[in-house]
């Protein structure tokens, strides 16, 4: 590495480190113009291809579809509100199909999948990008804590089950939150039972998850055609934001990204030549730590539970 990179990527490190620039629009800002930031996916380098992006009626979700449209590929949006996911197709820039699923529903993804599987859609990318953050505990249809359900349960069993349908090549991306840097992995609860439940708290708990989960996810569908990532947006301003979280939105709405360097990252771990190596938690197209705090290191013998609690609760072999 030259000594010009080697700044430039110490720079990318102390932004990363100090969290508000970093996760803000001035990280981004900064580093697209550094020599080491990455190069754009080539024009049309989707062409053809089809990726498939839940929670995409607006926000990262919206703008992720837009992004890969415009890269050639024909997006499949998962939405539960169909007439709303027929809008936003009707105003992207590629084909697309609208199918209804939710999520955080174990019936409703298997229904799904089997609906995509007999329509013969073969895959390049799955994006689970749908994410809620409830204030009060709520459970799914199956009885899960929702964001755990939401997050974690009904991302993994969906991309198992549309796996055989994966292409060589193809990607799997889990839209996760910085907020898991603040939350160990809830290995000893997981559908949050215990003590007064926080949504922000239970919603950083499942995203740490699906960090932790990583490795196991990526060798388990490395085998069949997919590398697995995860990716944070860092601080954006989206609809679920100002909803969730007003005061934050309030405070730091000057410095906010807007959603098209939020779902940057996602789409060119999509779309990017060579395939990154899968495992790894990114954002602003470079990989990083999955912990930064002592009290939120996990050890492996913690994911192997964690990864032995998802594959009971849906019935998969470990």
């Amino acid at each position: 590495m030259t000594a010009r990179n080697q700044v430039s990527a110490g720079v990318d490190t102390v932004l990363d480190r100090l969290v508000v620039p970093g996760f803000s629009s001035i990280g981004y800002a900064v580093r697209r113009r550094l020599p080491t930031w990455p190069d754009d996916p080539a024009p049309g380098a989707l062409a053809g291809r089809q990726v498939l992006v839940t929670g995409a009626t607006s926000g990262l979700g919206t703008e992720t579809a837009r992004q890969l449209g415009v890269l050639g590929a024909h997006a499949h949006l998962v939405v539960r509100n169909r007439e709303l996911g027929q809008q936003v197709a009707a105003e992207l820039p590629g084909p697309s199909t609208v199918w209804r699923c939710d999520v955080s529903d174990l019936d409703s993804v298997r229904a799904l999948a089997a609906d995509l599987t007999q329509a013969g859609v073969h895959l390049a990318g799955v994006v689970h990008n749908a994410g809620a953050l409830p204030p009060e505990r709520t459970e799914s249809a199956q009885g899960h804590e929702l964001t755990m359900a939401l997050h974690v349960l009904g991302p993994v069993l969906m991309t198992e089950l549309l796996s055989p349908s994966f292409e060589p090549d193809a990607r799997v991306v889990l839209v996760t939150s910085g907020g898991m840097y603040t939350q160990p992995l809830p290995v000893e609860d997981p559908e949050y039972l215990r003590g007064e439940y926080a949504g922000a708290t239970a919603y950083a708990r499942s995203k740490r998850t699906q960090v932790e989960l990583l490795p196991a996810l990526d060798a388990r569908w490395s085998g069949r055609g997919a590398r697995t990532y995860a990716t944070h947006p860092g601080w954006a301003a989206t609809p679920g934001v100002s909803q969730s979280l007003p005061g934050f939105e309030r405070v730091m709405r000057p410095i906010l990204r807007d959603v098209a360097s939020g779902t940057d990252t996602t789409t060119w771990l999509v779309a990017t030549q060579p395939r990154p190596a899968g495992g790894g938690l990114w954002h602003d197209r470079r990989q990083r730590p999955s912990s930064v705090l002592p009290t939120t290191r996990t050890t492996p013998a913690q994911r192997e539970r964690m990864w032995a609690w998802v594959a009971g609760e849906l019935g998969l072999d470990p």
